[in-house]
């Protein structure tokens, strides 16, 4: 008798278990935390950040918080990053500035450090072109080492052939090459990305000289980077708002957000 009430209140509490693993399996994931930080020069940012929370949070369990500066200067620091601890509580940041002459090593530090702990990043195409300190074009600056990109400039707004490289990266699984309107094509300084980095598509543009002259360029526009151990993904598509808000954009900024974090999967994809 005492064996079978053993047996029965063992079958009880397996049963609650299971209960409870199925209940917790059927309930929505926590969203990730984001911090999107964007302003600058030269782009929209104004209705971009708009655009990115709307349709990246249509598509992944994702919760913003927007760090806009309205500055239209390529000098003007982020005020998001006048905090020492700005990273603290967040999952990702997106970094999507165009702040190029912010040139303040101690102050990049600190932009950098979250990332060195394992703090993952996402890199929007004139956010690769920030915080030039001393050294750059040639030196492998302390901001290139986080992006995986040397790059310099960037070429006519003419349209870009989009390729995805044959592998295995879920990022790019299930995405079809396509041609964007008239954007910019960020060059690959000496042609090739850092070795920490890895290409998941190419661009190939073609624009004229000033003798009208057509010149191709075929250039890597999407990849990952590992950061001591962080994971960055990063694109230099997206300077146009009709690209940014381009359902393939979008897809491909999503899943890119989720695989930095470790949740690129159902759970988290909507």
């Amino acid at each position: 008798m005492k064996s079978f009430r053993i047996a029965s209140l063992c079958v009880a509490l397996a049963t609650l278990c299971l209960s409870a693993v199925a209940r917790a399996a059927d309930e929505p994931a926590k969203p990730l935390r984001a911090l999107f930080v964007l302003g600058g020069c030269c782009h929209d940012y104004a209705h971009q950040k708009d655009i990115l929370t709307k349709g990246i949070g249509e598509r992944a369990r994702v919760e913003f918080v927007v760090a806009y500066d309205p500055s239209t200067t390529t000098t003007h620091l982020n005020p998001v990053y006048e905090n020492p601890d700005w990273a603290s509580g967040f999952d990702v940041v997106i970094h999507d500035e165009c702040t190029s002459d912010v040139k303040d090593l101690a102050m990049i530090d600190r932009i950098l450090a979250p990332h060195r702990h394992g703090l993952p990043g996402v890199v929007l195409h004139c956010g690769m072109h920030c915080y030039r300190s001393e050294g750059w074009p040639k030196a492998i600056i302390p901001w290139f080492e986080f992006t995986g990109l040397q790059t310099t400039a960037h070429a006519a707004q003419e349209p870009i052939a989009v390729t995805f490289l044959p592998g295995d990266s879920p990022i790019t699984h299930g995405l079809a090459n396509w041609t964007t309107i008239r954007e910019e094509l960020y060059n690959n300084y000496a042609g090739k990305l850092l070795d920490t980095a890895t290409p998941l598509a190419r661009g190939k543009q073609t624009v004229r000289d000033r003798r009208q002259r057509k010149i191709t360029s075929d250039n890597v526009v999407v990849w990952t980077n590992n950061y001591h151990g962080t994971k960055v993904f990063a694109t230099t598509l997206g300077h146009n708002n009709e690209t940014v808000s381009d359902p393939r954009y979008l897809d491909l900024v999503t899943r890119g957000l989720l695989w930095s974090c470790g949740k690129l999967n159902p759970q988290y994809l909507k």
